[in-house]
């Protein structure tokens, strides 16, 4: 048999050390997230247009946003006061309809029920939250997916229209942006005055009641990108350290009819690209 000479075994082991050198070189693209916030419809059966304007907002999103990943729906979704939860019932039957996965946090509305009859926090929990392959900590919860935390923090009091994080829904997602992945947050109460009332009832009534302590755990993390939040109906884009923080103009108040309003979101890792989109 023919002996490799030195030269050749030094060449061969150079050609073998070189090739994962040269596969490792290959770049790795960043996935893009594309979702729709849609908070406020206050779906109400004593108004037909509402439970219409649902409807319309499924056959849009269908045709229109094939590529979504999600749609997050951000509270106040249906007005709690059908009985026997009609109304919660039916809200869930349209969005089922959705091409893509919806996912809820509840509003005041829906932590306000009229009566015994109405749908109350667990009943919320099972219909909203059970059964969606999510990371729970009772109503709030945290969606994995492509490299982003999703985390819906239920900010509501039972009985009350005003909010506040409990302990617990803090200490969930400080561990959550633990994992250092990019961070979406989906509440219902805003963080700030951003209407710039001096109307302390009204300050009260509407923004978050501990912000100031959220803000010190929570918005230090680098990797909390963007926050999502409604209740005051009014759009709002604004900044807190690293994270954009929006309050989406409510799907209950269109500027023309059949012209109700959502956000479009799109992340590509710390990149965020957003705007406002209508049925119409």
């Amino acid at each position: 048999m023919k002996q490799l000479s030195r030269r050749s075994l030094i060449k061969g082991a150079a050609a073998l050390v070189a090739l994962p050198l040269t596969l490792q070189a290959k770049p790795q693209t960043q996935q893009s997230l594309k979702f729709v916030h849609i908070t406020d419809s206050h779906m109400d059966f004593a108004n037909p247009d509402s439970v219409e304007a649902m409807e319309l907002m499924v056959a849009f999103l269908n045709e229109n946003y094939k590529e979504l990943d999600f749609v997050l729906f951000g509270g106040d979704n249906f007005n709690n006061n059908a009985t026997k939860s009609e109304d919660a019932l039916k809200f869930k039957q349209i969005i089922e309809k959705l091409h893509c996965p919806s996912y809820v946090v509840r509003g005041n509305k829906e932590s306000s029920p009229k009566g015994d009859k109405h749908i109350n926090s667990q009943e919320f929990k099972e219909l909203f939250v059970a059964g969606k392959n999510l990371t729970t900590n009772n109503l709030d919860w945290l969606l994995e997916i492509k490299g982003y935390n999703i985390l819906g923090l239920d900010s509501c009091i039972d009985g009350a229209n005003n909010g506040r994080y409990t302990q617990e829904t803090l200490a969930f997602a400080e561990k959550t942006l633990q994992n250092k992945k990019p961070t979406v947050i989906l509440n219902h109460h805003p963080y700030t005055n951003y209407w710039k009332t001096t109307d302390k009832k009204e300050i009260h009534k509407y923004v978050l009641g501990n912000t100031q302590e959220t803000q010190q755990k929570l918005f230090r993390y680098h990797n909390l990108i963007l926050t999502l939040s409604g209740h005051k109906h009014i759009d709002s884009v604004t900044q807190i350290n690293n994270a954009k923080v929006i309050a989406t103009r409510g799907f209950t108040r269109p500027l023309d009819l059949d012209n109700y309003p959502m956000r479009y979101v799109e992340l590509s890792g710390a990149s965020i690209t957003e705007k406002l989109i209508y049925t119409a």
